[in-house]
Order: C-alpha cells, then sequence, then structure tokens
C-alpha cells in the first residue's frame, strides 16, 4: 500500500532539545472515532499520518496521531495492541534520540512484544506496520545506542 503524501512538521519534537509544537497541530489528522469499522481506521489519515511521521523520524509527532487510532480501536483487540506496539515504537525512536538508550532499548522489546500478542489476538491485524519499516526505525533506535 503507498501511503499518501502527508505535511511534516518543521521538525521533530524531542523534549528538552527542540520547541514543542502548538496543542492542536496534530488534530487535523485524528480522523476517527471510537466504533469507526476497521477498514475506516485502515484508510484513516490517523493510520496514514502515524506511519508516515514514524517511518521519517517524527517519533513525538507519530505518537501523537496514533494515540487517537488507538482509542479509537476496539478494547482488547488486535488492532489496539497492534497500533499500541507502534506507539512504543515511536517511543523507543523518541528515547534514543534523547540519547537514553537503555530506555530505548526497553521500549523497543515491549513493543516486540505488543506486536506478537496483536498477532496471536487477531492472526493478521488490519492495522500493522510493514515489516520494513518497523526494521528501519529499529535500527535508528540501536544505532543511537
Amino acid at each position: 500500500m503507498t501511503l499518501p503524501v502527508v505535511w511534516r512538521p518543521p521538525h521533530p519534537y524531542v523534549p528538552g532539545q527542540t520547541a514543542r509544537h502548538p496543542e492542536d497541530l496534530f488534530d487535523r489528522f485524528k480522523d476517527v472515532r471510537v466504533n469507526d469499522p476497521l477498514p475506516s481506521l485502515a484508510a484513516s489519515m490517523a493510520w496514514a499520518a502515524g506511519q508516515a511521521f514514524l517511518r521519517d523520524g517524527y517519533f513525538w509527532e507519530a505518537h501523537e496521531v496514533l494515540e487517537a487510532l488507538w482509542l479509537a480501536c476496539p478494547p482488547n483487540g488486535a488492532e489496539r495492541v497492534s497500533v499500541q506496539a507502534a506507539i512504543q515504537l515511536a517511543n523507543a525512536g523518541l528515547k534514543a534520540r534523547m540519547g537514553r538508550s537503555g530506555a530505548a532499548l526497553r521500549l523497543l522489546e515491549i513493543a516486540r512484544a505488543l506486536s506478537v500478542e496483536a498477532r496471536a489476538r487477531g492472526g493478521d491485524p488490519v492495522l500493522v506496520l510493514a515489516p520494513a519499516d518497523w526494521e528501519r526505525i529499529e535500527r535508528k533506535v540501536r544505532l543511537a545506542e
């Protein structure tokens, strides 16, 4: 699946290192609601933007957008756990960028475990990161060690 081109903010936000973005800057990407059907969630701007931000190293921004998607996913479902894995992967990337490699590696392990759990709950969740994107982000986290 080809992701649409998604706008990027002027810089990735890194606490203590860069200026924080305005509070409502990412609201345009949070186009999901509780009880939206899974195909709608998978086709949402929240999912496309979250993946694009994550892939391009905008880790805080990815978390901000993916959290709205996570809240919209059915409770206890594979998709919710899969999105949680992506959020933890974003957290790992952010911690790595902040120079907190120990925290980054712990979050990376949590993200991996959640990804395995998501597959165990639902076979093949609809909301799952492409393996190549996951590996690229994991490499970025490991390079920050």
